[in-house]
């Protein structure tokens, strides 16, 4: 019995098919044809295939190349109302930073080889004497993230001994990481002192015993315990740990170069100013308050980061070049304290005022308004926007969004679709639904025309 379908080789001389290939090359398009003939042999047995000539085949054949040839990392429209969005690739890179990177994605650049010397050079240090001068640490190192950070600080410093925390400290953050799992990882030994809500100076000196190696402050980036509580300060741990001959680890998990309440926003702990209460060594994040790209950051006194540098694990959890190259671009920026707003992205849209975000919403409501049609209402409403990745957690900051609601009761399959459709699109769209309503937070909302752009290409119509 003849085959339903033209032979391969004859559809791969269609004029479409031909023009496919001139594009994506002739393997590609010869696999795309028996995908897609497969398909269709699959669908014909199940007897839901659909009319299949050389139209339908030449658009199938397109639509398996183009799907294939999308990258699954894309851009997206970040309207949830949380400014570092950990699922949401968290701070957005200064264009000296992603310039900077390009250099050294596509030159020759002397990632390890010192200049001056002509010697081999060490990669870290071309971020270490920014990040001395912005501390006021004696020494620093770089790895891929501050889990990693805390990881290696406690493998180089205490392996095989003992670390002090307050129990109220013990956290949890995103992804399961606790710290009582990172000190087992690292083979050091967890001594808790006080409690969940009270910890006090004497608890730290009584927890020290011949086989303690460290004080430890972990910084509560992603909770708060309020009520009758009382917690040691860095300068009074480190007054205990120099007392004993020990060293005061800092865990400060998002981290701050800068005074955020000059900004107007919620403080934070700055780096410098607990390196200046005494801790020995600081761990924060690259891709948080920082605004830079994700990096673990230590910082402290010389001889212990010498020690951690020395760890088999550092070498295992060192950065690439394209890591260090948009990390450097990044501190460099904090030198002119005075730009910090216009030249980081972090810090721009956390200080957005909102009578600009208004504005915005004013300019792009009717758009999304003629896009959702008839059945959906649209408002302007004042909304609170949040830092984010665990950075001030109960803090929020005020800021405006487009709000859409259903016009009949039973809206759930319509926010479903809706939120489908916004996913869907060339440039997808991600908000938040909450109490029957879905939010389009505009605090992150720069480039307008193409928002616009994408409700010009919505289509609520049900998939096919």
């Amino acid at each position: 019995m003849p085959s339903p379908y033209p032979s391969v080789d004859r559809i791969s001389q269609y004029a479409v098919i031909l023009t496919l290939t001139q594009s994506y090359g002739r393997t590609a398009v010869m696999d795309a044809i028996r995908a897609v003939l497969a398909d269709h042999r699959a669908d014909r047995d199940a007897q839901s295939a659909a009319p299949f000539g050389e139209t339908e085949i030449c658009e199938a054949v397109r639509s398996w190349l183009m799907e294939r040839s999308t990258p699954s990392l894309r851009r997206l429209f970040n309207l949830t109302g949380t400014v570092l969005h950990t699922n949401l690739g968290r701070a957005r890179l200064s264009q000296a930073a992603i310039d900077h990177a390009i250099m050294a994605m596509g030159e020759a650049c002397n990632l390890e080889f010192d200049l001056e010397t002509g010697q081999r050079g060490e990669r870290d240090s071309l971020v270490e004497g920014l990040l001395t001068e912005l501390t006021g640490a004696e020494a620093a190192t770089v790895v891929n993230n501050n889990a990693a950070a805390v990881l290696l600080t406690l493998a180089g410093v205490a392996q095989k001994r003992q670390v002090v925390v307050s129990r109220g400290e013990l956290i949890e953050i995103g992804g399961s990481f606790r710290i009582p799992d990172v000190m087992r990882s690292a083979n050091v030994r967890l001594i808790e002192v006080g409690t969940t809500n009270r910890t006090h100076k004497a608890d730290f000196a009584n927890g020290i015993g011949p086989s303690t190696a460290a004080l430890m402050k972990v910084h509560a980036s992603n909770y708060v315990i309020q009520g009758f509580t009382a917690a040691v300060s860095e300068a009074d741990m480190a007054d205990v740990a120099h007392a004993h001959g020990l060293p005061l680890i800092v865990d400060l998990g998002a981290g701050s170069l800068i005074d955020l309440s000059a900004y107007g926003l919620p403080k934070e702990p700055v780096v410098a100013d607990i390196i200046k209460a005494g801790a020995d060594l600081v761990t924060f994040s690259g891709d948080k308050l920082l605004g830079g790209p994700q990096a673990g950051l230590i910082v402290g006194k010389k001889a212990l980061i010498d020690r951690i540098n020395r760890h088999p694990l550092k070498r295992a959890l060192r950065v690439s070049k394209l890591t260090l190259a948009a990390l450097e671009a990044t501190l460099m920026a904090y030198r002119h304290s005075e730009r910090l707003t216009q030249d980081l992205p972090t810090l721009r849209l956390l200080t957005r005022p909102i009578a600009d975000i208004e504005a915005i919403a004013q300019r792009v409501q009717p758009h999304l308004s003629a896009a959702l049609g008839p059945d959906w209402q649209v408002t302007i409403q004042p909304v609170f926007s949040q830092v984010g990745s665990g950075s001030l957690p109960i803090d929020v900051i005020p800021s405006m969004a487009l709000v859409c609601t259903f016009a009949q009761k039973k809206s759930g399959s319509a926010f479903k679709a809706l939120t489908a459709r916004l996913r869907q699109l060339p440039i997808p769209i991600i908000g938040r639904v909450t109490d029957n309503s879905l939010i389009l937070d505009l605090r992150c909302l720069e480039e307008e025309g193409d928002f616009v752009d994408q409700l010009q290409r919505l289509d609520l119509k049900p998939s096919r």
